[in-house]
């Protein structure tokens, strides 16, 4: 099975990812039209687009561990879901400001004063770099830079779930299941740098 899958992510083009992106957003907008997004058809849009992202950013995580455990090679995609996740997100900030709040006024007193919306434009302007440095001409000139910088993901992924948690009134349990999932995910990040550090030598050790 795990062959098979590998045989044919190498021979599946990632061009269709962003091609498909664009449905679940433009079936929100439809249905917010056409009244069947309930009473408050923006907020509705907003979140439910917002969520998508974090969903798809969750997935390109899950990339580098599905690899290392389950012998799953879905490297080729991850780009391609980091792009859509910040397209999703740019989404749910449009949709945010443009339809809802609208105040520009409001709209930066808003990220002052409300923490959820304060660690949500946190985690996106982390991204931003990586989105602007996610094609190949970037990749060859920061080399090894390039690597450290997309380790903004990790604060990033993890402000979203926070944001999430927040945004829903109380504890409810699917926002905590998402933050427990990036939670993991990062735990898993964190042990495999360290098992990747090569052990002291004795020389090493005794220096220490």
């Amino acid at each position: 099975m795990r062959d098979l899958i590998n045989t044919y992510a190498r021979r599946i083009p990632t061009w269709p990812l962003y091609i498909a992106a664009l449905f679940p957003p433009s079936w929100y907008f439809y249905a917010g039209l056409t009244g069947q997004l309930g009473i408050d058809p923006v907020k509705a849009m907003e979140h439910k687009i917002g969520l998508l992202g974090l969903q798809v950013l969750i997935a390109s995580l899950c990339i580098t561990p599905l690899r290392r455990y389950a012998g799953v090679n879905l490297l080729k995609f991850r780009r391609a879901l980091g792009l859509v996740a910040f397209f999703y997100i740019v989404l749910h900030l449009l949709v945010w400001i443009v339809l809802d709040v609208q105040i520009m006024s409001q709209i930066i007193a808003d990220i002052y004063k409300r923490p959820y919306i304060t660690i949500g434009m946190a985690g996106f302007i982390l991204l931003i770099p990586l989105a602007a440095t996610s094609y190949n001409l970037a990749i060859r000139k920061l080399g090894r830079n390039w690597r450290r910088l997309h380790m903004l993901v990790y604060p990033a992924v993890a402000l979203g779930a926070i944001h999430f948690v927040m945004l829903r009134k109380g504890w409810q349990l699917e926002p905590l299941l998402y933050l427990a999932g990036v939670a993991l995910l990062l735990l898993i990040r964190v042990r495999v740098k360290h098992s990747k550090r090569p052990p002291m030598n004795r020389a090493t050790r005794s220096a220490s």
